[in-house]
């Protein structure tokens, strides 16, 4: 593969650094929107995963040189109807933080008993090139939220989504551990054997 770019569409530091782990291996320089200030912000107005991902991959990459991803994920808890979905981020409000969203989220699930506390991480991944959608990827994992926060490491709503096959929270999860099983580490493995196989052909 040769070397090229590709641009995180993304500010948010938590999952910069994890896409950058789950792209290791690819000859491309990696770079964010913090690196890019003047390409402004695409306003998600999408009613899906989906279609907040590719406006989001569309919008940056009419004006950048190189490969553009952009991911839109978020949290859907089944007795909640799929809440928070796409507001995941900013469930508790605009520029809510991780640990107001879950409070909301524990607030809004308090005396539902824990096996009706199902869920899904759902991840959603769209490649763009010169403002052309090449491919969008999905991956997803379910779990139970917990009725309290465990554990230190990831981000977002990870200390209260326990994974049962590892018997823990996502935050209480190594990184190395969440990279093999999270949402997000299972659409990118689909996108990097996508670039893999397809980079060249598509330049």
């Amino acid at each position: 593969m040769t070397e090229s770019k590709l641009l995180l569409a993304t500010t948010n530091q938590g999952k910069i650094r994890e896409i950058k782990r789950l792209l290791e291996g690819l000859n491309l320089k990696i770079e964010s929107l913090a690196d890019y200030p003047e390409l402004g912000t695409c306003p998600e107005t999408g009613q899906s995963f989906e279609e907040n991902s590719r406006a989001k991959s569309w919008f940056y990459g009419q004006n950048y040189s190189g490969l553009v991803l952009a991911e839109d994920s978020g949290l859907e808890v089944d007795c909640l109807g799929g809440q928070p979905g796409i507001y995941s981020a900013r469930f508790a409000g605009p520029g809510a933080t991780d640990e107001e969203n879950i409070k909301k989220l524990l607030r809004c699930l308090k005396g539902v008993p824990l096996e009706k506390r199902k869920a899904q991480f759902v991840c959603v991944v769209s490649l763009a090139s010169k403002g052309k959608i090449l491919k969008t990827f999905r991956g997803r994992v379910r779990g139970i939220i917990l009725e309290e926060p465990r554990g230190e490491n990831g981000f977002g709503y990870d200390p209260v989504f326990y994974y049962p096959p590892a018997m823990k929270t996502f935050a209480q999860l190594k990184t190395s551990e969440k990279n093999k099983v999270s949402h997000r580490a299972r659409a990118l493995r689909k996108l990097k054997k996508f670039l893999f196989s397809n980079y060249k052909k598509n330049q």
